[in-house]
Formats: structure tokens, sequence, C-alpha cells
């Protein structure tokens, strides 16, 4: 390998590279040849010290760099490493115009613009104190019925070529197969932990507490009273007095450290009426303009679709707080997918979005509106808007009231990039099921709903309620309880 006079070509393998390009990936080539991108015009090559003994190498795999693309950043003062293999995985994906496209060439880039520091493939030291290299082979035999020609058994055959170093190795991966087999060869293989929760530990939005005859007397009498333990902001507390088996529904208001009294007769919001506490709370909080950011976690049938509608609608068409409800859902099918629809865009997402007509239909049923008959009328009117996902980025949308149905398909970064469309005056409300996930890069604890409920939790404009009960149907129940 030589650099000609310019400095700006390199010979390697008999083949002449012209380095003067935009290509992040042909970049992160040069920078894996050993040349330091800064000193090409000088044709010297800067070299990084490897990293010795004492540290643990995190091997990562390609579906990591999809969930987040700067994951590197997530290992302080450890090795990095980084199979060529995952370099030509992300080099396929990043054509594609999806969400993993878009992840792949963030993670391209932001390689490259470490590789600009020095040499991948003897390692360059990252701002977070960890070295980050490149492997481009192993040495290690690979074990009987290891097939080496499939690019993940090549990854983990990289982590398994360091542990054979005697290094103190950790395979990074979010796909289970992936770990498994890694683990069968002797390595520690876990998951990419940031950004993850404890779905078993979920935030709940509220709690259930022993109260005397007195607290609950004084609280439906009073209609606020103080409260001594400190609560996260828009939390409830189901209030059960055991002794005359009396149950009462209170909110706790962070500014005053006070418990709100929520009636137990609700009026109906556009026909439709909670059924059970938890749907009573969520209707507080989403008929609360206060509240901008509203998140609904439930299995199926427990009214969280069909209630952010509701209060969607009556807070446009009667209350006018919004000039219109932004409904949209990932495209995500379940099953195998069939293909391209025909169609203008409200035409194709029409299939898509059957879900919502469901609801909007029995709406349209028990809501009596002078002039609106069927949802149809809604759209034509504006007053209902339906939009793909894929084209909400880079828009503003203020003084709207924005659902997003089975918000568990997405990402913590999709997510991030929704929220953040809300302009001023706008409600965000996401609902979804964690335990029912059709994308096969999240599961309940990585998704990005899971996600916001533990990072907005404690802020005084957001507001959670985990649903517990179907409502939908005891077959619909049973269903989702038993399968």
């Amino acid at each position: 390998m030589a650099a000609n006079s310019n400095g700006v070509g390199v010979k390697f393998g008999g083949f002449a590279l012209d380095l003067r390009s935009s290509d992040h990936t042909l970049n992160l080539g040069v920078s894996l040849l050993g040349i330091n991108h800064n000193r090409l015009h000088s044709g010297r090559a800067v070299y990084c010290p490897r990293v010795g003994g004492g540290v643990k190498s995190f091997v990562i795999d390609t579906n990591v760099f999809i969930h987040k693309p700067d994951c590197v950043l997530s290992f302080r003062d450890n090795e990095v490493v980084i199979p060529l293999w995952v370099l030509e995985e992300l080099d396929k994906l990043k054509t594609y115009s999806d969400e993993r496209g878009r992840n792949a060439r963030h993670a391209i880039r932001f390689l490259d613009e470490i590789g600009r520091r020095g040499s991948l493939s003897q390692g360059v030291k990252m701002e977070n104190g960890s070295t980050l290299r490149v492997v481009m082979s192993y040495d290690a035999e690979p074990p009987a019925g290891m097939l080496a020609d499939k690019p993940d058994n090549q990854i983990i055959l990289a982590a398994y070529d360091l542990a054979q170093q005697g290094k103190m190795v950790f395979f990074v991966s979010k796909d289970i197969n992936a770990r498994v087999k890694a683990t069968a060869l002797g390595i520690k293989a876990v998951d990419y932990e940031k950004q993850k929760v404890n779905i078993d530990k979920l935030y709940a939005g509220y709690t259930e507490i022993d109260a005397t005859a007195e607290t609950v007397s004084d609280l439906e009498a009073q209609k606020r009273i103080p409260w001594a333990d400190h609560l996260p902001p828009n939390h409830y507390t189901i209030l059960h007095d055991r002794v005359h088996d009396e149950t009462i529904l209170g909110r706790y208001r962070e500014e005053s450290e006070e418990l709100e009294f929520i009636g137990h007769k609700m009026p109906s919001v556009a026909g439709v009426r909670p059924l059970n506490d938890q749907q009573r709370m969520a209707l507080d909080l989403l008929m609360d303009d206060s509240v901008n950011l509203v998140t609904l976690v439930g299995k199926a049938g427990t009214g969280k679709t069909l209630l952010a509608i509701a209060a969607g609608l009556k807070m446009t068409l009667e209350e006018r707080k919004y000039s219109r409800v932004l409904v949209s859902r990932p495209v995500i099918p379940m099953g195998k997918d069939i293909g391209f629809l025909p169609g203008q865009k409200n035409e194709k997402l029409s299939h898509w979005m059957q879900p919502l007509f469901d609801n909007l239909e029995y709406i349209m049923s028990v809501y009596k509106r002078q002039n609106i008959k069927s949802a149809e009328q809604l759209m034509n009117n504006k007053v209902i808007e339906l939009e793909a996902l894929s084209y909400i980025r880079g828009r503003s949308l203020p003084g709207q009231f924005i659902i997003i149905d089975e918000a568990q398909n997405l990402s913590p970064h999709e997510v991030k990039t929704i929220v953040s469309r809300a302009g001023e005056a706008s409600k965000v409300v996401l609902t979804g099921d964690p335990y029912q996930i059709d994308s096969p890069y999240l599961d309940a604890s990585s998704n990005g709903l899971s996600f916001l409920v533990e990072a907005f939790k404690g802020q005084k404009i957001f507001g959670h309620v985990t649903l517990v009960q179907s409502e939908r149907s005891r077959l619909a129940e049973l269903a989702a309880e038993l399968l």
C-alpha cells in the first residue's frame, strides 16, 4: 500500500483509489487502510496504539447500529470492536428509504467522523475514553458446524477470535439467535441495554392505596385535600375504604401538593363514557389541555384508541381548542406483507387505518352532531387527517390533536422524531400494547413507547395510564389473557 505523489490516491492490492470522495463508506475504507484523512496531503498515516490488557472488548452487531447509530458512545473506557462485515451490512442497508436506511446512513457518517481522527484498523480514541477499532479478519479456526459464509456467523467469529486471544469479550446484539450462538461458543453475549426499560416495572400512572373512611369522605366533600406523599405530576390514586367497601379516585397536583377528586360520573365525550377507573383517568388526561403529552398503554380491547379519538373530536369540534385531529400509525403488517397498494396516499393509508375507521364508525353511531353523519365527512371537512409516519419528519404541527396508534412498533428515535414535530398548543397522544410488537427489531422493553413513558415520568406536561381491563368483549378479554 502506498500514497501517490499528490497525497489523494492510494494503491492497494493492485488498485488505485481516489480518496477525494464524499462517500462516507469509502472514507471508512480509507481509514481501515491505516490512513488518516487529515494527513492525506502529506502521504503520512497516523496510528493510535492498540488497547492493552485489562479492558473489556465489546463486539457490536449490525442491529445495534440500526437501533441507535451512535451506540459506540455507550461503552466507556473500554475497547469497542466493529467487525468488517458489520460495515458491509450497513452499506447494503444505507440505500433503504425506511428507518433502517436512515439509521445505517447515520451510523456510517458517525463512524466516518471518528475515522478521521486516526486509523480504525489500529484503534481510535473516542471522547468517552474508549477505543474504537475495526477488525478485518479472524485467525481462529471456526468450530465444527459453524458456517463461515454467513455474515452473522462471521461477526460472531470475529468475537470468538478475540476471545481466543485471551481478551474479555462481550458480544452485543439485539438478535436473540445471534446471542444464543455466541453463548454456545463460550462468548459472553448481552443485549444493548441503552434506551431499554424494565417492562415489568413500567410506570403505571396510578397507585392503589388503603385509606381511612375520613380521608375518602373529605376528598369527596372538599374536592381537594392536602397530600403528604410526593408523587409524580398527574399521578392518580385509587383510595380504598375497606371498612365501608368504597372506592374513590384522586389526581395528584404537584404545584399545590394536593389530591384532586375525580368524580365517578364523568360526562360523555363524543358519546363515549368511561367504563372503569383507568378509563376515567385516561379521559381526564385527554381532556386536560395543560397536559401536552399523554401515553395510554394496555392490552387489546381496553379502549385506548377509542378514548383518544373521542377526546380529540370533542376538543376539536365542540371546544375548538385544536384545528384538527391528526391520526397516524406505523405501517407494519402482521404476517406476510401484501405488497404495494394502489391509489393515492389516502387510499393507500385507508387499509392500514381501518382499525381507526372502526372506532370512528362506532363514535359516529353514538355521537349525534348536526351536519356530521360519517367518518368520510370528517375527513372531507379536514376535521380528521390521516398521515403516514414517513411524511411527518420535517413537519411542524401547531394547534393539532395528534394521535399515534400502535406506537409500540416505533423505536425510541422514531418516537423522538414524532413528538418533536408538535408545535405550539398541540397535544400528542401515543397508544399501544408493548406485548404486541410486529417489528423484528424491537421488544417490550426497547420500543419507543415504553422508553417514552419512563423518560417523561415526572414532567408536568405529561400523563400516563396503563389500562388493564378489556371492555371490547368477554371473548376478546379471554383471548388477551389466555393466548
